[in-house]
């Protein structure tokens, strides 16, 4: 591939890179290029992780060696467990992100506990501290603990540490979902004071619950698991939010955008001849506007959609040891 198919490739279905030209420039002077991406360790690994391992796989083929942070000191500090449980966790998503795609020779798995108790990680943490404000901190914090009254200090340090990770992997592309944007940006403004180079940063979309919530997350039980079954999948679907012609916010449409025409080429609608019969599609684009335009019925929208998802995640479940 030249530098423009690897640019496509590298950036479908990103929000934003910050910047283009920096990513550009990577392609056209590093040979071996390394992409990173951490995680905070949870129970369940969902379709807002798999988005991202989707643009990890990506990057891959594109040219990059991709490091996976498994977060667990993040973890200890976002109070999700002992160090122990956090590890045991990490260990089963390490499987997952596999599973879904990363191919093992060319993925680094890395747990933040490797590296971020070495003294020059610790003291990065406190020379940024230094050129941090309190403000600025808490608008980089995770939307939860922005939203307490009075979290703990630990919450403040973690987006200190989100920053440093960036140059203490040796990445040149840090990648995340879109609620790392405040973070990156922090590293692009306070890494240069402390002698490093801003990193460049590609964002991925945030995905809405199926219940219509702003974002999927196990923690508010609003997600498709990666190794769900095809009933399991379906009943999840059936149940989600999915208005008549509304395309804004709707996470049935999003599955289609994000992983289904990611997968397929052409995407047929079945339905009954008395309702239309079966539509093909070519593009996401197509799919939008006849929904928007009262087209296609959402029950026929999740029917299909939960049909795709689990011919999707059939291989996750396959490599995952659970019986499809």
């Amino acid at each position: 591939m030249d530098v423009e198919e690897r640019m496509e490739l590298a950036t479908r279905n990103a929000v934003e890179v910050v910047t283009e030209d920096e990513l550009r420039e990577i392609l056209e002077t590093k040979e071996r290029p390394v992409a990173y991406v951490g995680f905070e360790p949870s129970g369940k690994i969902h379709l807002g992780h798999k988005l991202v391992i989707d643009k990890m796989v990506d990057l891959q083929k594109a040219g990059f060696k991709v490091k996976i942070l498994l977060a667990d000191l993040h973890g200890y500090l976002n109070e999700k467990g002992s160090l122990e449980e956090v590890r045991e966790t990490a260990e089963y998503n390490k499987r997952c992100f596999v599973a879904m795609g990363l191919d093992p020779k060319d993925t680094e798995f890395v747990l933040g506990s490797e590296f971020q108790l070495e003294p020059d990680y610790a003291l990065d943490v406190y020379k940024m501290a230094r050129h941090t404000t309190m403000k600025r901190a808490r608008r980089s914090m995770d939307m939860i603990a922005r939203r307490e009254e009075n979290p703990p200090v630990s919450q403040v340090v973690y987006p200190l540490m989100q920053a440093l990770d960036i140059v203490h992997l040796g990445v040149d592309l840090a990648v995340g979902g879109l609620e790392q944007r405040k973070i990156h940006m922090l590293a692009r403004d306070v890494l240069p004071k402390l002698g490093y180079e801003p990193p460049t940063c590609l964002h991925t979309p945030i995905i809405h619950g199926l219940d219509g919530d702003e974002k999927m997350s196990s923690s508010k039980g609003n997600f498709i698991a990666v190794d769900d079954d095809p009933d399991t999948i379906r009943e999840k679907i059936m149940k989600a939010y999915c208005p008549m012609k509304e395309t804004e916010g709707n996470p049935i449409l999003e599955l289609y955008r994000y992983f289904i025409f990611r997968e397929y080429g052409e995407v047929t609608i079945e339905r009954p001849e008395k309702y239309g019969g079966d539509v093909t599609y070519g593009s996401y684009e197509e799919l939008e506007r006849d929904y928007a335009a009262g087209e296609i019925h959402p029950l026929d929208l999740k029917e299909n959609a939960a049909r795709y998802m689990a011919e999707i995640l059939a291989p996750v479940r396959r490599r995952l040891g659970v019986e499809a």
